[in-house]
């Protein structure tokens, strides 16, 4: 099974991250990123919010590093690992203004990003930054059709509902032919939105029996991505079965995938739980295994 990390310091969820993430520095995350790199993970993720309403403190959390910093600041520790923005927030950016920025980090990385997006859910966010809340999803749709054309294009042209543009230039771009796009979400209606217009759907919030019910009521293409999350830290060095049970549970709920969020005591200590947590997911079964 393959496995990304819900990388920790950027993202401190209350309940999920542990203490020592409070204090968490860029050093810390380099060694993370380079550990993680070296054992086989997938990939890393950061998450976009510009800024959390307090009354959600407690929660969501209020640390969110920036994640196009953040994964460019990774890029340069890494020469293997994918970056996944986990997610940004359609609405909050112009198409080419995601082109442009993440089709940067592409190049600087080696053709290394999955461009995880997202509708987004804060209304008080979207009046903050002034993005229109009224029609987000039918928005995001159209975003997500507008990057599909102007990923790695240099003259990208789109002709949308709310999205239209022609005879302009965007260097550089993307280098890969075809920049994973990720969906996420915990509706049926993210699952078709990522099953039609995306490469992969990342839910959020949901039970792994939920899960795979969604899932078994709609036609995926053969190279669909299911990226399933961890929820809950797992902890590979203390409790090794209960971890591989958790892949295992998503694994059978259908991701091709799972994001981890890992419990740990210190960045050092966090090194040595991604090298067991790496030996704990060769023994469970991924769909190319099948």
């Amino acid at each position: 099974m393959r496995i990304g990390l819900s990388t920790p310091v950027v993202v401190q969820v209350p309940g999920v991250a542990s203490p020592w993430e409070a204090t968490g520095t860029a050093d810390d995350l380099a060694e993370i990123a380079r550990a993680s790199d070296r054992v086989g993970m997938d990939f890393l993720t950061c998450s976009e919010h510009v800024a959390v309403p307090s009354v959600e403190a407690d929660r969501r959390g209020v640390t969110y590093w920036d994640p196009l910093s953040t994964l460019g600041f990774l890029a340069a520790a890494t020469r293997r690992i994918r970056l996944a923005t986990a997610v940004v927030v359609l609405p909050y950016h112009h198409p080419l203004e995601l082109a442009k920025r993440y089709g940067t980090l592409d190049r600087i990385s080696g053709g290394r990003v999955v461009l995880g997006v997202g509708i987004g859910s804060l209304e008080a966010e979207f009046d903050l930054i002034d993005a229109p809340w009224e029609r987000r999803a039918a928005r995001a749709d159209d975003a997500i059709s507008a990057l599909r054309a102007s990923l790695g294009v240099a003259e990208p042209e789109y002709h949308g509902a709310f999205y239209r543009y022609a005879q302009m230039t965007v260097q550089p771009h993307a280098v890969q032919d075809h920049l994973p796009i990720w969906v996420g979400g915990r509706t049926a209606a993210s699952l078709r939105r990522a099953v039609r217009l995306g490469d992969g759907w990342m839910p959020f919030g949901l039970g792994a029996q939920t899960i795979a019910a969604m899932l078994s009521g709609i036609d995926r293409p053969e190279t669909f991505e299911v990226v399933l999350a961890t929820g809950r830290a797992v902890d590979p060095s203390m409790d090794p079965v209960g971890t591989r049970d958790r892949i295992a549970e998503l694994a059978a709920a259908g991701a091709t995938a799972v994001s981890c969020s890992v419990a740990a005591r210190s960045a050092e200590h966090y090194c040595e739980q991604v090298e067991r947590l790496a030996e704990i997911a060769q023994t469970v079964k991924g769909p190319s295994d099948e």
